[in-house]
């Protein structure tokens, strides 16, 4: 039998349910911060978007908190080179879309290259 998931105490439909200024009480007092401020013109055309139910949105906006009416929806995130497709599942609410769109890749470093010195190429081998 699988566990239900459970956010804060609420269940998934019951998060659904959620007005902003509740759900403004129960993330973190950053998110909290950022959503009493307001959207940000950027960001209210992609919330439009999505009420309106358009799926699989690009947008920019990497400082937008995961609201509960983003459940289940596909959005394109720009990394500063391309979009990363996320599915929103209910792990990522209050968290910042550009949490899960890295913009940074992991360097991996081969063999010294062509004309390098005979002490960089030896490779130690701690």
């Amino acid at each position: 039998m699988a566990k239900e998931f459970t956010w804060r105490g609420k269940s998934e439909e019951e998060i659904k349910k959620l007005d902003l200024k509740q759900f403004s009480l129960l993330v973190p007092a950053r998110q909290r911060r950022s959503l009493e401020r307001g959207f940000t013109p950027f960001q209210k055309k992609l919330l439009r978007r999505l009420e309106a139910g358009e799926n699989n949105v690009k947008t920019h906006c990497r400082d937008l908190i995961i609201l509960p009416l983003m459940l289940g929806k596909t959005l394109r995130v720009y990394n500063g080179k391309e979009y990363v497709s996320l599915l929103i599942v209910p792990d990522m609410i209050g968290h910042y879309l550009g949490e899960f769109s890295h913009t940074r890749k992991n360097v991996t470093h081969s063999a010294a290259g062509i004309g390098a010195t005979r002490s960089s190429k030896s490779v130690s081998a701690r």
